[in-house]
């Protein structure tokens, strides 16, 4: 199996030497973990073309985010080896189109989708929200694309609507646990396709750099 890095230090030796090519993975996180940092080094650390999409963020914020971590982001949107997207989820009904048009004419092999939570502004019906999900997987998947999905959280669950942990991958999951009289960011995974992966909680820290995951665990 090829893999790919992660482009966060100390993450790729937990999940095997990297992300299995082509998969996509779901990164749920509560508010703050620092998701939208992890796409970010995700895309610009690596010599891969790719596509962020945001239903979220403006671009202009996303640029400033990479540029406060040292990231290349300007040269490299100049190049169009990395293309920002940003899209509203109240008109999504060409989302799938627009996402496939992009990969195409950049060649893409990583894209980041921030955040699927997003869809719920927009598809009420549970069974809505897992079929647009499903569609988005499906456009990736035949692109080729290694694909991180964000998903905001609260609490201990893996995902907001409950099927986004069903229809990827892997799952890695970023949190903030109460341990020895103060909240630490924690970070697991989940579950990675046939991958010896660690199964423990790994610390985390937001760094001058981006994000980097300590080799120390907690209980």
């Amino acid at each position: 199996m090829q893999r790919v890095s992660t482009g966060v230090k100390g993450l790729d030796a937990l999940v095997g030497g990297g992300l299995p090519e082509g998969d996509i993975i779901l990164l749920s996180g509560v508010s703050g973990a620092g998701k939208t940092v992890f796409g970010l080094q995700f895309l610009l650390n690596s010599k891969e073309p790719g596509i962020f999409v945001s239903f979220e963020q403006e671009i202009p914020q996303l640029v400033l985010i990479a540029k406060h971590f040292g990231w290349p982001v300007e040269p490299l949107v100049e190049e169009d080896r990395i293309r920002f997207l940003k899209y509203d989820p109240f008109k999504i009904e060409d989302i799938l189109e627009v996402i496939e048009n992009n990969i195409r004419e950049i060649g893409a092999t990583r894209v980041v989708i921030d955040s699927v939570s997003s869809l719920g502004a927009y598809l009420r019906d549970p069974a809505d929200i897992r079929r647009m999900i499903l569609q988005i997987s499906s456009v990736l998947r035949k692109n080729g694309c290694t694909a991180l999905v964000v998903s905001e959280v609260s609490g201990d669950a893996l995902s907001r609507y409950g099927v986004e942990e069903f229809l990827t991958d892997g799952v890695i999951l970023l949190s903030n646990k109460f341990i020895d009289g103060e909240y630490r960011r924690v970070l697991t995974i989940w579950k990675m396709r046939l991958t010896k992966h660690s199964r423990k909680l790994h610390a985390y820290d937001i760094t001058d750099d981006g994000i980097s995951v300590s080799a120390h665990t907690y209980k």
